[in-house]
């Protein structure tokens, strides 16, 4: 009956409805395709989390495959994430510079649920906007720009791996800071999610837009460090793996980061 209620709230919430009391919520993750137990780690606790507080989709945050070998990947999916499509929970999302290495990732594409590098899905309030940071050039920026401009919904969540700011193993990516950061404050983007730095970071928002950073779903973590002044403040940073909750109605939108032991080592909510 659990999973009966909420594929009912998930067919509402694609249809478009707006109403103040449907709440929908996504798992999201990054850097996780290593395979073996690491990934089975956290696709376990990840399936854990899920039982207890049922979810809508699983978004991926790029870097969904290291091994460079696709039979090994759907593998390693099968047996880490294969709980996902099974528990009733949409899969989508987005490539890292790792996906692109082996046929520029197409073999990733129909199975995690992507009908190109970028595009964009509507869930209850929520437009999530799916983008490619491996390749931030005129066409794709137009079709963002002309894809915020033209949404109505209460929120808009972007998703692509590589962070505009990031204090760890990388720095912030400028082509994105220079692209795509201008359009998202915009047009009124609230919240941008991004993995490939392996750590988790958040950063207060600037001018409406928070930015958070989860790179920790089991490649080795990176060392955090001190940001440049020119960033918005960091105001949360985690040297762990783990992966985040999203969860939003039409009046308030709640962050949930989760490590890979099941404990809560961040929360936040944001307002429209």
């Amino acid at each position: 009956m659990r999973r009966i209620a909420v594929l009912c709230v998930c067919a509402l919430a694609l249809a478009g409805s707006s109403s103040a009391q449907t709440r929908v919520s996504f798992l999201a993750v990054g850097d996780y395709g290593v395979g073996g137990s690491t990934e089975q780690t956290t696709g376990g606790q990840m399936h854990r989390y899920e039982v207890r507080y049922p979810a809508n989709l699983l978004v991926l945050l790029g870097d969904n495959d290291y091994t460079q070998s696709p039979s090994r990947f759907r593998s390693n999916w099968r047996r880490s994430f294969g709980w996902a499509r099974q528990a009733g929970l949409g899969v989508t999302g987005v490539l890292g510079n790792h996906d692109v290495e082996v046929t520029g990732g197409r073999y990733e594409l129909g199975l995690l649920g992507m009908p190109r590098t970028y595009y964009t899905r509507t869930l209850g309030d929520v437009q999530l906007f799916f983008l490619d940071s491996n390749a931030v050039n005129a066409r794709q920026t137009a079709w963002l720009k002309q894809q915020l401009s033209s949404s109505g919904a209460v929120w808009k969540i972007a998703v692509f791996h590589h962070p505009p700011f990031t204090c760890g193993g990388h720095s912030g990516d400028t082509n994105v800071s220079r692209r795509w950061v201008p359009l998202f404050e915009s047009y009124g983007v609230q919240l941008i999610l991004s993995g490939h730095d392996h750590n988790y970071q958040r950063f207060a928002p600037r001018n409406g837009v928070t930015y958070v950073v989860h790179g920790g779903g089991g490649a080795g973590l990176y060392s955090l460090r001190r940001c440049p002044a020119s960033y918005p403040r960091r105001v949360r940073a985690r040297y762990e793996h783990g992966f985040l909750s999203i969860a939003a109605s039409a009046d308030r939108l709640d962050g949930t980061v989760v490590d890979t032991r099941g404990r809560v080592t961040d929360r936040f909510s944001l307002s429209p």
